[in-house]
């Protein structure tokens, strides 16, 4: 969007990001969604943005076998104390 003086807005990846996360406000969305009719390099910008976006929400994260055995040690340990506790 052009300012009062006539230049366009340098938009920052937080905001393109505020904008791909729906965080913005309606101001600021419509005056970004209007710069992008006009300005190839920010269109360009956002969607580089957009495909990482789109690859971390489809990043299957799981913990380590390490850590979900010392949780199961760690509650059996838990359960045996519990229960030698209550003899």
């Amino acid at each position: 969007m052009n300012d009062l003086s006539g230049r366009m807005h340098n938009y920052t990846p937080e905001e393109l990001l505020l904008y791909l996360y729906k965080e913005s406000s309606a101001a600021q969305s419509l005056a970004l969604e209007e710069e992008l009719k006009s300005n190839w390099a920010l269109r360009e910008k956002l969607a580089v943005m957009k495909t990482a976006m789109e690859r971390l929400n489809n990043i299957a994260v799981s913990p380590r076998t390490e850590a979900v055995l010392n949780v199961m040690r760690y509650a059996q340990e838990a359960t045996a104390v519990k229960a030698a506790s209550k003899s």
